[in-house]
């Protein structure tokens, strides 16, 4: 009887991602091709977590496993699944610390991807879910999914606590995506949601996201017009990033369905009927960010851009 060898080495890439997708906070994301986070990983014998080098950044993130957002991915698989092996890992930073791009969850799903290639039986795209909110939660500080959907599925994703809903789009609909030599960290960002909210925000911010997802499902890009607004966090966000207003308005001008701040800022997405109104509204909003005295990288990406893949 032959026996086949296990693996001992992957690598996978990650994209990054647009959370929050202005109307759903926390809960809904989705992918931007082009850009991400490539980790690789290596089977050991020893049966415990480290990190061997991070490549592609200016800032020091831990090397600690338990620390890092890969790390401890990787640490709440193994011990979910008794594994009697370890891994080492190496990431190659793509995304900008503090963009708004989704970095700290793409290293996270990358590293998830390739260890489980490296399994016996590997699981499916939605079981290593928990593993990532637990290695994402290293960095936010809290359990959310709208980075780490589209990054495991690709896509216009709804993550909740338990599961993830891909929702289609239509295949013409493209992103735009752009990014202003800024940082701005995530705990700052959520900072500033500190505090009490009115009812009616809150049932208006549920109308928009209903209004959104119905246009999804539907293919109606009026219906995604009348919601892709959001009423609940950008009003306390958008005096952190200089320029957003202007860039925000410069996308709206250009015929975007919907314009508002990727994740926690200061990187600024819009959703567009087209790949050439998307194209076409690039130079605007670089312009924006420009007088505001920032350079800036912009990605056109589907709205159903693939997620995270072996290499």
């Amino acid at each position: 009887m032959s026996v086949v060898a296990h693996v001992d080495e992957a690598r996978a890439f990650s994209p990054a991602s647009v959370g929050n997708a202005a109307v759903g906070f926390d809960i809904l994301g989705h992918a931007i091709a082009g850009v991400g986070d490539t980790v690789t990983v290596r089977r050991i014998d020893a049966p415990l977590i480290r990190i061997a080098a991070i490549r592609g950044t200016t800032v020091d993130l831990p090397l600690h496993a338990a620390d890092n957002t890969a790390g401890a991915a990787l640490i709440a698989m193994r011990e979910a699944l008794a594994l009697p092996f370890g891994f080492e890992l190496e990431i190659d930073k793509g995304i900008a610390l503090g963009s708004g791009m989704g970095g700290s969850a793409a290293s996270c799903v990358a590293a998830l991807v390739a260890a489980n290639a490296l399994l016996e039986a590997p699981l499916p795209r939605e079981a290593l879910y928990p593993f990532a909110l637990t290695g994402e939660a290293v960095a936010s500080g809290g359990r959310h999914g709208d980075n780490l959907g589209p990054m495991l599925l690709g896509g216009l994703v709804l993550s909740t606590a338990e599961r993830l809903v891909r929702i289609p789009v239509p295949a013409a609909w493209h992103s735009l995506l752009v990014h202003p030599d800024a940082v701005l960290e995530t705990r700052r960002a959520r900072a500033a949601l500190e505090g009490s909210y009115a009812l009616s925000t809150f049932v208006e911010q549920s109308a928009n996201l209903a209004l959104v997802l119905s246009g999804c499902f539907s293919g109606d890009a009026a219906l995604v017009r009348a919601g892709l607004r959001d009423v609940l966090v950008e009003p306390r966000r958008a005096g952190l990033i200089v320029g957003f207003e202007a860039a925000r308005n410069a996308a709206l001008a250009a015929g975007a369905m919907g314009a508002s701040i990727s994740g926690a800022g200061p990187s600024v997405f819009a959703w567009f009927e087209t790949q050439a109104e998307a194209q076409a509204a690039q130079a605007g909003v670089q312009r924006a960010f420009a007088e505001a005295g920032f350079d800036s990288q912009a990605w056109v990406s589907p709205l159903d851009a693939p997620g995270a893949r072996l290499l």
